[in-house]
């Protein structure tokens, strides 16, 4: 079984405009179609944010540096992402990769900026937390209050889109 980088799009397009890597190299990696990469790079306006795979751990400057100075070669996944994601697969989405559980406050609180119609408890369910945690980033009484700034969690990779739109829309239709 193959595995690919979390938000394959999101890093398709980081790689495209951050480093000198063929469209087949960065297709292999985020399993995708290389026709699918090559429209990442024509869009004049991407509707996705680059999320930088260095960054989030899933690869490292060497072994970009090692597959732009040989066309053949192609990126590997760090070993601790595959095992979290094998992890993940075994567990089901309820867990969250240890490096990515230090981003949960920063989710949370854009969550709460961004989609004011969610219920603490809805949003403690979406970023598998709880709704004290909530309430207390909520009313800035968390422990971490002064240090949070605002992150979408969706490119963190704590929860998918689907997910948080289809929440706020079952939101929005019980205050109808």
């Amino acid at each position: 079984m193959t595995n690919y980088p979390y938000m394959p799009k999101s890093t398709a397009l980081w790689l495209i405009e951050n480093t000198s890597l063929t469209f087949e190299q960065i297709a292999k990696f985020c399993g995708l179609h290389e026709l699918e990469v090559k429209n990442i790079a024509d869009a004049e306006v991407n509707k996705i944010q680059g999320l930088n795979p260095i960054l989030n751990g899933q690869l490292t400057r060497e072994d970009i540096e090692r597959c732009e100075a040989d066309p053949d070669a192609e990126l590997v996944l760090r070993e601790i992402i595959v095992e979290a994601q094998e992890t993940q697969k075994k567990h089901g989405n309820a867990y969250t990769p240890k490096m990515y559980r230090q981003n949960r406050p920063e989710g949370i609180l854009w969550i709460i900026k961004n989609y004011p119609e969610l219920s603490d408890s809805k949003i403690a369910k979406l970023m598998h937390s709880t709704s004290k945690t909530v309430k207390a980033i909520r009313n800035k009484t968390h422990t971490l209050s002064k240090e949070l700034t605002p992150k979408n969690p969706v490119v963190l990779g704590l929860v998918s889109m689907s997910a948080l739109q289809e929440a706020k829309d079952k939101a929005l239709k019980t205050r109808k």
